[in-house]
């Protein structure tokens, strides 16, 4: 299946994401900071990523900027998973460039419905 890229700094949220993904026969790949994503992403080349936003350092909405403007990883889609669930952290998501937004606690099934969306 797809390498999915899961960027949190919060150890349960990527317990739980990697579960989720792994069970669905995905490879995964973890980074504990916007920085530490924005390289693994640029090393690894993965089908998708999973971004964090409220992340010591560069936050998730910073990282996902960096990857959208970098030609290297622009065609690579960022799903944002966060807790900031208000309209207007929604639309500032979708303009750094995600191409999905997902609300913490996430529901597998809407998981996996927006990861065979954004991966066609």
């Amino acid at each position: 299946m797809a390498h999915i890229v899961v960027i949190d700094d919060s150890p349960t949220e990527v317990y739980v994401l990697q579960q989720i993904l792994e069970r669905h026969g995905h490879q995964v790949s973890v980074a504990n900071s916007g920085e530490e994503g924005v390289e693994l992403v640029r090393e690894v080349r993965p089908d998708a990523v999973l971004m964090d936003v409220v992340m010591p350092g560069m936050n998730g909405f910073q990282a996902t900027r960096t990857l959208n403007k970098d030609s290297e990883t622009s065609a690579i889609p960022v799903i944002i998973v966060t807790t900031k669930d208000q309209q207007t952290d929604r639309i500032w998501g979708m303009r750094q460039g995600a191409k999905e937004y997902l609300v913490k606690p996430v529901k597998e099934a809407d998981l996996i419905d927006v990861l065979k969306s954004v991966l066609g």
